[in-house]
């Protein structure tokens, strides 16, 4: 197993701040993409953290990520729009498609957004959360352009991406309840994770080169190829259908049939509804019956190897009061990916590595 550095977290955000200024990034951009991957690792999602910087920076330098890139609108319905996120940091291009929704949403109590050709969108919870800040009920569907890494029910190699589903619900005096899931076993990037640090992963999540079960992490992260499971068997794979369908076919107009390992940009369209819930019912009703239910789960007595009831959204925010406390663990192998991507993108490893550890 490898060996794990533990980061505290106002050197971590630095040490990124130097690495993203490597892309070109305007401050505002620099910002959004740092602060969106910290907030990841910070969540405990270190799949889409700052582990993704190696694969962003050669994304980047093949041309298939395009920084300081905006959103542009193709189609205004009003409470219908379909956007174009041109390739840019899905760090930014997430929170102005959602920016977007939430104006029209506010003024015709729903809106949905079709965003398509966005770069890696990282953790969906996030647009989530902005809905929820903004008092909106959301729901997303999301397909990923990039090699194929899940295998259909039944199937015995890989034919589309973990294509997340996600939805958050806003409640008066509480958190919301921010559900965000890949509809594979595990996320593409707890894989690399678990190489990284030497592990192996849980049965069932994975099959080999020849559609065997595997624990062996590298089947999806270097040939020879191998692919993920859908969770669920045949229902982890229905809810991924629609996501490509939905966040791929409709939303941007592009469906994963990609085999090219060598290319490294990873597109994502994504298919959500906002809803203004005190357009559509008493907000006040709605949610004491809402807060009324959750109580209702939470009073259930613990089963045996569990603490308590959890609801979607709070092993998150555990994890971040730890984690923003004690610091942001991240493996050596990681870190080193990391130092060599800053190298690429013409950023000092040896300032990166002082300013996140301290002088040697």
């Amino acid at each position: 197993m490898t060996d794990m550095l533990l980061i505290p977290l106002p050197r971590l955000r630095e040490a990124m701040h130097l690495v993203v200024r490597g892309f070109g990034s305007c401050p505002d951009e620099v910002d959004a993409v740092a602060g969106n991957l910290i907030e990841a690792n910070l969540t405990g999602h270190d799949s889409h953290g700052i582990g993704m910087l190696p694969r962003y920076a050669d994304a980047y330098l093949q041309g298939g990520l395009k920084p300081n890139a905006a959103v542009s609108t193709e189609l205004d319905g009003g409470a219908l729009l379909r956007l174009n996120g041109n390739r840019g940091f899905g760090q930014v291009i997430g929170a102005q498609a959602m920016d977007l929704g939430i104006a029209r949403a506010r003024q015709h109590g729903t809106c949905v957004v079709a965003l398509g050709n966005s770069h890696h969108l990282g953790r969906i919870g996030a647009w989530a959360e902005q809905a929820a800040a903004a008092g909106l009920v959301s729901i997303h569907f999301v397909n990923v352009i990039s090699r194929g890494i899940v295998a259909p029910h039944g199937g015995g190699d890989a034919r589309f991406g973990t294509n997340p589903f996600c939805a958050g619900v806003p409640l008066a005096g509480r958190a919301p309840v921010i559900l965000d899931f890949a509809t594979s076993m595990i996320a593409q990037g707890k894989t690399r994770v678990a190489m990284n640090k030497g592990e192996l992963v849980d049965a069932g999540c994975l099959i080999d080169d020849q559609g065997r079960p595997t624990r062996e992490p590298h089947f999806t992260v270097v040939p020879p190829w191998g692919a993920l499971l859908t969770f669920g068997g045949h229902k982890g794979f229905g809810m991924a259908l629609m996501c490509e369908l939905l966040g791929g076919a409709l939303a941007s107009g592009m469906t994963q049939r990609d085999t090219d390992s060598s290319q490294k940009r990873v597109l994502n369209g994504m298919f959500s509804v906002l809803v203004d819930p005190g357009a559509l019912a008493d907000r006040a009703a709605f949610e004491a019956e809402a807060l009324q239910w959750l109580d209702w789960v939470q009073a259930s007595p613990p089963r045996e190897g569990f603490d308590r009831v959890q609801i979607a959204g709070e092993p998150e925010r555990a994890h971040k009061a730890r984690r923003s406390a004690e610091g942001v663990p991240v493996d050596a192998t990681t870190w080193q990916e990391i130092l060599a991507a800053a190298g690429k993108l013409g950023v000092d490893p040896a300032l990166v590595q002082a300013t996140a550890l301290g002088a040697a």
